[in-house]
């Protein structure tokens, strides 16, 4: 998951109609039948209020200087009309030469490449490695500019390191899942847009759709599927681009279909067993 600010609850969206939420006819983590209205209502809740604590406990933590979002909102740049139709289609030059820290890096010095940063920047700090102090630490080093970096770390530690925040997830006090269970955090970036852009820095929205929760027969926290849009503002630093501050906004989201959700061990096998990509505009 990508941590962020939420600055409009409904995503700009409101107006657009309802979106339904269909529970499984049986509890997608072995525990019987298809509970009742209230009961099902609670669950909702509580999965919604899970995420939301995470969101608004590391959007605490990495709050910028209030001026996060003001080149978006200022830009009159071409880019922010609307887009052709293979706007997700990967084009131009390999966007990738290298990786720092398990990180790609060697973006190019364009707008590509800064879309291309910033959906992998999305990756990395959406993902179960934050929770680990060590591998917070690299990670945060190497999207983040010199500067801004040790910034976010202090606040970044305080956060994850909270015990309530991480009892209402589910984790132990060392961010660890419990026996049995498998904790998944990872986001798939949907589509990108630059929306301003100057010789050393951008602003880049990134669309995606985000999975969180612990995978387990005994999980009360299973695995659920958000949408979110976080705003990256980037700076060319040192032959990449490094972010310098972001904001995070609800949506778009799409009308859920009605399929079954799998059981605790398809969800553990499929987060164990397919694993990530490398995102290139």
């Amino acid at each position: 998951m990508s941590p962020g600010d939420e600055n409009d609850p409904s995503g700009g969206y409101a107006d657009t109609g309802q979106t339904r939420t269909r529970l499984p006819e049986r509890d997608p983590y072995g525990s019987g039948a298809r509970r009742g209205g209230r009961s099902s209502s609670r669950s909702l809740v509580t999965v919604v209020g899970v995420v939301v604590l995470l969101i608004a406990a590391i959007a605490f933590a990495n709050r910028g200087d209030g001026k996060g979002g003001s080149s978006a909102d200022n830009s009159a740049d071409k880019s922010a009309g609307k887009p052709a139709t293979s706007a997700t289609a990967a084009t131009g030059d390999t966007p990738v030469q290298s990786k720092t820290a398990g990180i790609p890096a060697g973006f190019p010095h364009n707008e590509q490449g800064a879309q291309s940063a910033a959906a992998n920047y999305a990756v990395a700090l959406g993902s179960t490695e934050m929770f680990d102090k060590a591998r917070r630490h690299e990670i945060v080093n190497t999207v983040y500019a010199p500067g801004i970096a040790a910034g976010r770390q202090a606040g970044l530690d305080s956060a994850y390191a909270d015990e309530s925040f991480l009892a209402n997830i589910g984790l132990g006090k060392d961010g660890s899942a419990p026996r049995g269970e498998t904790f998944v955090s990872r986001i798939i970036p949907v589509g990108t847009k630059v929306t301003s852009s100057g010789a050393d820095t951008a602003t880049v929205e990134v669309w995606y759709t985000s999975l969180f929760g612990l995978s387990g027969g005994a999980s009360t926290n299973p695995v659920s599927e958000s949408w979110y849009t976080t705003t990256y503002e980037l700076k060319w630093v040192a032959d990449d681009w490094k972010v310098t501050d972001f904001q995070q906004k609800d949506g778009p989201v799409p009308v859920g279909r009605d399929q079954k959700a799998s059981t605790a061990d398809d969800m553990t096998k499929a987060v164990e067993e397919y694993g990530g990509f490398t995102y290139a505009r």
